[in-house]
């Protein structure tokens, strides 16, 4: 993929080229917006890493300008906190992210992945948050549980649903906790290039092949190997990997030498499995070695109470990263997002909410500020009561659990706040 990158800090510039080349990307650089347009005239550009502020012409217009033209190319903006405006409104124009100066190379390279759907990530420890809807908290207890052992786990649901946290939390309580997790992306990998990817190859093997590399499963040795989208597997890619589970051994494209290998494979689809293998499309075998445990991922839409927690949790993680402050959602924001059915899930959730922190201009988001203006935000029995329950917790938080306190802040007496929370499920 040919990433462009427009920057007159040579140094930095220099810099960001090191990293994405080192990460298998082709660089190309302009310093100014009219060596961007040539640039992006003649070739066919996978994503564009701009500054706003450039010697001649800036980001916005280039943005502007790409847009008109019927560009769909990923933009993100680099800029500092003083131009932090003009990121705002290069996000308002169609800019899929924004990335604060000074630049680091784990949260460039992440947001890069997620973009371009690259195939494989490995993944540092992240910080969670706890879930509280029946259907998760009954996912996360099984996550935990099965973490000790080595079974196979494949997680089952729709894209977005949070399928990569119940991954990454089987691997922080493993045994293999301090041992990589490599999340590949199994539907974004040509056919030609599979064994490679997953084995690694030796100098000369292909065209191409300018280096001995190592593939995801000498890269994932001793931790965990996330195939994410495993359904999208090519059959060819199938056998060979059946092969691998087997023997516990595999060789690298065009050696002779074998190695041995020591992962524990999670994988996760949104696709019907049992279906896929009735028609051919997956083999049996294979899926009854990934799935030893399966786990049911539900869409957010029926986990209705993790709806704001999660949209707090997303606000205080986009503001911390991007140094902007704001105090949380209008009444407004919570009751539509409460009402939205959200199709993207908890992805989609997380994606809305960091547009807000970038957009907004008030301390409170809003609905507008979230892109929910004109989606159809259904009102339910149900919304009420989240909200209730909701403040409750918020206060038993602030006040570390203290039912009396929380009482008197709420205007009630102690035995009707425990009434209210057993009928809430807060007990």
């Amino acid at each position: 993929m040919k990433i462009l990158i427009v920057e007159d800090n040579m140094i930095l510039s220099g810099m960001i080229k090191k990293w994405l080349q080192k990460a298998g990307y082709e660089v190309l650089t302009a310093i100014d917006e009219p060596g961007a347009r040539s640039i992006l005239k003649k070739n066919e550009i996978s994503l564009v890493l701009s500054d706003v502020r450039l010697p001649e012409g800036d980001g916005i217009h280039l943005l502007e300008w790409m847009v008109k033209n019927g560009m769909e190319t990923p933009y993100i903006v680099m800029t500092d906190f003083a131009c932090f405006p003009d990121a705002v409104h290069a996000v308002k124009l169609g800019a899929k992210d924004y990335l604060p100066k000074p630049i680091y190379q784990e949260q460039l390279l992440e947001l890069m992945h997620s973009l371009l759907k690259q195939p494989v990530i490995i993944r540092k420890e992240r910080s969670f948050v706890e879930r509280t809807s029946e259907a998760v908290r009954k996912n996360t207890s099984l996550a935990r549980r099965v973490a000790p052992s080595d079974l196979s786990v494949m997680i089952l649901g729709p894209s977005g649903s949070g399928k990569e946290v119940i991954a990454q939390m089987i691997h922080r309580y493993s045994e293999r906790h301090d041992k990589p997790f490599v999340a590949v992306n199994c539907g974004s990998i040509p056919n030609d290039l599979q064994a490679s990817e997953f084995f690694g190859a030796v100098k000369g093997a292909f065209t191409g092949a300018v280096a001995d590399r190592k593939g995801h499963f000498e890269t994932a040795n001793g931790g965990t190997l996330f195939l994410d989208e495993v359904g999208n597997m090519p059959y060819s890619m199938q056998i060979l990997l059946l092969r691998v589970l087997q023997e516990k051994e595999f060789n690298p494209v065009g050696s002779d030498k074998v190695k041995r290998t020591n992962v524990r494979i999670i994988s996760a689809t949104n696709e019907n499995m049992k279906k896929a293998v009735e028609e051919g499309r997956f083999r049996e075998d294979l899926y009854y070695r990934l799935a030893e445990l399966e786990i049911l991922q539900p869409p957010l839409k029926d986990c209705k109470d993790d709806i704001l927690p999660l949209a707090e949790f997303f606000r205080k993680e986009h503001s911390y990263r991007i140094h902007v402050k704001n105090e949380g959602f209008t009444e407004a924001a919570k009751t539509c997002m409460l009402g939205y059915d959200w199709p993207g899930n908890v992805r989609e959730l997380s994606a809305k909410v960091k547009r807000a922190v970038i957009v907004a201009d008030d301390a409170l988001l809003g609905v507008s500020d979230l892109g929910l203006d004109d989606a159809v935000c259904y009102h339910n029995p149900e919304i009420h009561s989240i909200k209730e329950k909701e403040k409750i917790r918020r206060l038993l938080d602030k006040n570390h659990g203290n039912v009396s306190r929380t009482a008197i802040e709420l205007g009630c007496s102690r035995t009707a706040l425990y009434n209210k929370m057993k009928k809430l499920g807060l007990m």
